[in-house]
């Protein structure tokens, strides 16, 4: 077999690709039962093989809320799903960190949608569609006049036997030629490679992918590849072993079949807690895109919180480029406010109680200084203040944070642990404790409770708030 030799510019240093991975058509599916023994908790297998990172010059985020999330809960309004994608247009900001977002287009409603939001007339997410690999889907994606749709590329053989009853040539066959008929109209096909932490990636992705790579050279359109984790299997940790390595996976499509960083793409699902790290790691390994649905809504434990990965981009590039963080804090209080939507309390960055503090001493801190206990400045950048829960072990410093905060106290206008008008509610809260009381007190209830004490200092307090 004849070697190939390639300078890699990225690395400055000569290259050899010396495997070509061809179709293996087995008769019996390849279901990994040594790792995936369905009565028992699924191995995390090592062969201590590591792969090298290779981030991409410019990475993003794309968005499945209006697709996979809305599959999760109650389906989102027209009005609704307009307003939010004008809300990821300013999250993303002017350089399109947030470059997609994807919708159904099967029903009435969902074609409103997608006009209805093309007609915002922002540069930032591009509308694309997700279909299955049928020739009646395709149909509807010539309808709308879409430029990119998703197309469901089933790669396991979980999926390709049990479900679709196929042999794995039969499905490759079948996925090359609607995304051939997708090239022929000038679409570019965005092919979906479902459940890939269960697949063969030797004897069916990559030489599927192979195949997709030759269809974009020899068409002039690029075809993505979107690496969909769909059960959460996925591992981010060195030396672990394919099928569930996402380094493994994100290399072997860049270094096998060829495929370049801007068309490479992860989604990830959330069902052993690993989401937000297997999507970083995506980025780290040579995607250029990690697919995300706001708050991590999604199928079963949800998809890659978008705002999560927002946070996990200026983390890594040491920069926002253009994004638009306090966006964020508006995205959680219009899911709150206008869609009823209950978002967990302790959830980072959005939930209301993520940089709140009940305990006395780390209230003590914050009113010392808010950095010894906030993971960074969240007013400056989420609009979003620490703030502290009064019950019974807040004692003096957080019944001192909180009419800070509450009466927004600045400089020399803050009042310390010791004010008499905070022992004076401390006395009052004491009490209310030892008769029984066992929840947090309400913002409300402290300001009755600063007005019986000292009626007169709340209502200056009060007129100080109001300029």
């Amino acid at each position: 077999m004849k070697e190939k030799l390639f300078f890699n510019q990225k690395r400055n240093m000569i290259e050899v690709h010396n495997y070509t991975h061809k179709l293996q058509d087995v008769e019996e599916p390849q279901l990994f039962r040594d790792i995936f023994e369905f009565g028992e908790i699924p191995k995390i297998a090592f062969n201590f093989t590591n792969v090298p990172m290779y981030s991409p010059d410019e990475i993003w985020i794309t968005d499945t809320t209006f697709r996979d999330g809305q599959q999760s809960q109650s389906p989102f309004t027209v009005e609704q799903i307009v307003d939010l994608f004008a809300l990821l247009s300013k999250l993303g900001g002017p350089k399109g960190k947030i470059r997609q977002s994807e919708f159904f287009i099967y029903s009435e409603k969902d074609k409103e949608a997608v006009r209805k939001c093309r007609d915002l007339g922002l540069e930032f997410p591009e509308v694309t569609s997700w279909i299955r690999a049928t020739e009646n889907d395709f149909k509807l994606v010539k309808e709308m006049e879409l430029k990119e749709t998703g197309i469901l590329v089933s790669c396991s053989d979980y999926h390709i036997f049990k479900k679709m009853n196929m042999t794995r040539r039969g499905a490759m066959e079948k996925y090359l030629s609607i995304v051939k008929e997708a090239l022929n109209e000038g679409i570019r096909p965005r092919c979906h490679f479902e459940d890939i932490t269960r697949a063969d990636f030797y004897g069916f992705v990559v030489p599927f992918a192979a195949a997709l790579k030759d269809l974009s050279v020899e068409s002039g359109i690029p075809i993505k590849i979107r690496a969909c984790d769909t059960l959460g299997y996925g591992v981010s940790f060195p030396g672990a072993a394919m099928p569930r390595s996402v380094p493994g996976i994100i290399y072997g499509l860049h270094h096998y079949a060829e495929f370049p960083s801007e068309l490479l793409e992860w989604h990830g699902h959330n069902d052993f807690y690993k989401v937000v790290n297997n999507a970083t790691t995506a980025w780290l390994y040579g995607a250029s895109a990690v697919n995300c649905a706001l708050l991590g809504i999604g199928e079963r434990t949800g998809n890659c919180p978008l705002e999560a990965m927002t946070i996990e981009y200026v983390s890594i590039r040491g920069t926002a480029d253009g994004m638009n963080l306090a966006a964020i804090t508006e995205i959680a209080e219009y899911f709150e406010k206008e869609i009823g939507y209950d978002v967990p309390p302790r959830t980072p960055f959005v939930g209301r109680n993520f940089n709140l503090t009940r305990a006395g001493i780390h209230a003590d801190g914050m009113l010392k200084d808010q950095e010894i206990y906030n993971i960074f400045d969240t007013e400056k950048i989420l609009k979003r203040p620490p703030t502290v829960a009064v019950d019974s072990h807040s004692g003096t410093a957080g019944i001192a944070y909180w009419i800070n905060g509450y009466f927004k106290l600045e400089g020399d206008q803050k009042i310390d642990k010791h004010n008499p008008l905070v022992e004076k509610v401390k006395k009052f809260v004491d009490h209310e404790y030892l008769n029984g009381r066992n929840t947090s007190m309400s913002d409300v209830e402290l300001l009755e409770i600063c007005k019986k004490v000292d009626k007169k200092k709340c209502a200056m307090l009060e007129r100080k708030v109001n300029k």
